[in-house]
Formats: structure tokens, sequence, C-alpha cells
């Protein structure tokens, strides 16, 4: 499913993200996951929301990862066996002018 697909894209983005200084929680954007993932931003802010990630602290949006919560994305990651290597994936958009009339 879609859902499926961006919980793990948009946390494979989120757990990648390194902090900019020693000490200091990472930092990111709903919209640098946007452009990382190319998932559109209200899909973005849904699955977090549906995933319990989002919350409002001080006056601003914070993601929050529970333990939990990675321990369970470890052993789903674990449980694939199939990992396509998008250096082999190619893509040619259709030609529309060259529709039959």
């Amino acid at each position: 499913s879609y859902r499926s697909y961006w919980t793990h894209a948009i946390l494979q983005v989120i757990l990648g993200t390194k902090s900019s200084e020693e000490g200091e929680p990472p930092q990111i954007t709903i919209n640098e996951i946007c452009e990382q993932t190319s998932i559109k931003k209200e899909d973005v802010i849904s699955t977090l929301q549906s995933m319990n990630l989002i919350n409002y602290h001080k006056g601003q949006y914070i993601i929050c990862l529970q333990k939990d919560l990675l321990d369970k994305n470890q052993k789903e990651m674990a449980r694939r066996t199939l990992r396509i290597d998008s250096r082999c994936l190619h893509w040619t958009p259709k030609d529309w002018s060259k529709r039959s009339k």
C-alpha cells in the first residue's frame, strides 16, 4: 500500500538524518523529507500523524521516535529479503506525441 511505502521511506530519511553539531539532536523539515522521498507534503504529514511521530512542543512541531517503533522497523527490514537496486531501474516517460490517431 502507499501508506506502507510512505512509512518505510519517511523512516529511512529520518533515521539517516545526522545532527549538524555534536550533542545536538538531528533536525529535518517536512519539506526536506518531501524532497528526499518525492512524497507530497500532505502525505508526509498524514503518515507522520498516523504513526504518532509528530508532536507540538514549545511553539513548534517536532518528530519524536519511540524505541518500540525503531525496533519494529528493524525487525521488518530484517524480514524483507527482496531488495531493489535503484541503479538497475530505468524509466522512460511515455512519449504522447507518438500517439496513434
